[in-house]
């Protein structure tokens, strides 16, 4: 392989790196607005579209069907993750909370790989430590303070996107946008039905549709990016790359919303940031 033609899994990984940060900044300030489920299904509805055409019109192989059930069960489980997320945005700080999901969902499917491929050696033990202390510092309790609101529903977010990734690695070489396209459609039908039966159907603000749309769009990007990324290259490098994501996020929210941290959550959400390159480095 070439030196350059190695750069190429990690060039698809941070492509998922900044669509997916802009896309939760986005999914954060629209949720703010509208019903998490619904925006979410609306974001679902709209990058499946727009991805499912792009993919019909190269012709991509439809996948077979092993590749279709775990596309659909990754799309359900990631689905309702994004929803949760989006919630976890909106009700609390988009700088802690953040990296509280990206670490747990580079964790796990490298927990997975630890007893699937052996012994994942003392740098990820150090990223494993690094980052129990980042999630410790961002949820301990504060004076006057107390736990960040929406951390628990970004832990949940957190298992549901390591449930995404693995599942997708387990669709194998399939067409990434296929992939991605049939997840989205469970994440679609998943998010849906919260909505019918919760009976959360209600009119959105055009602001906010455009938003829920230009969001939908940037996260089936980044899904495609990053199954692409791991059927090329290695899966815990892929996962643990993409999971940069909140970097982007932060920047935005320090940027357009002006948040502000504690010195010793600020602290916490760097570790818990470092900590993501070295689990699986």
């Amino acid at each position: 392989m070439s030196v350059a033609a190695q750069y190429i899994p990690a060039a698809f990984s941070l492509t998922a790196v900044g669509v997916w940060g802009a896309s939760d900044f986005l999914g954060g300030v629209g949720v703010r607005r509208a019903n998490a489920f619904l925006f979410t299904a609306i974001a679902h509805l709209s990058g499946m579209v727009v991805v499912g055409a792009l993919t019909l019109m190269t012709n991509a192989p439809f996948p077979g069907n092993a590749s279709l059930v775990w596309s659909l069960i990754a799309g359900a489980v990631g689905g309702i993750a994004l929803a949760l997320f989006y919630r976890s945005l909106a009700s609390g700080n988009m700088g802690l909370v953040a990296p509280v999901a990206a670490v747990l969902g580079a964790a796990i499917p490298t927990i997975v790989a630890a007893f699937s491929e052996g012994f994942p050696g003392y740098r990820h033990l150090v990223g494993f430590i690094l980052a129990v202390i980042g999630v410790w510092l961002i949820s301990r309790s504060e004076a006057g303070g107390g736990r960040p609101e929406g951390l628990g529903m970004a832990v949940l977010a957190g298992i549901g996107f390591a449930g995404f990734y693995l599942c997708t690695h387990q669709a194998g070489n399939a067409s990434a946008l296929w992939i991605a396209v049939c997840s989205r459609f469970a994440s679609l039908v998943a998010t849906g039905a919260f909505v019918l039966f919760g009976r959360q159907f209600r009119a959105v603000a055009a602001p906010v549709l455009g938003i829920a749309m230009i969001a939908g769009i940037l996260d089936i990007t980044g899904s495609a990016a990053f199954i692409r990324a791991s059927q090329i290259g290695r899966l815990d490098v892929a996962v643990v790359l993409s999971s940069l994501y909140p970097a982007v996020t932060v920047v935005l929210a320090r940027i357009f919303l002006h948040e502000h941290f504690s010195r010793a959550r600020t602290l916490g959400m760097f570790a818990a940031l470092a900590a993501v390159p070295m689990i699986a480095g």
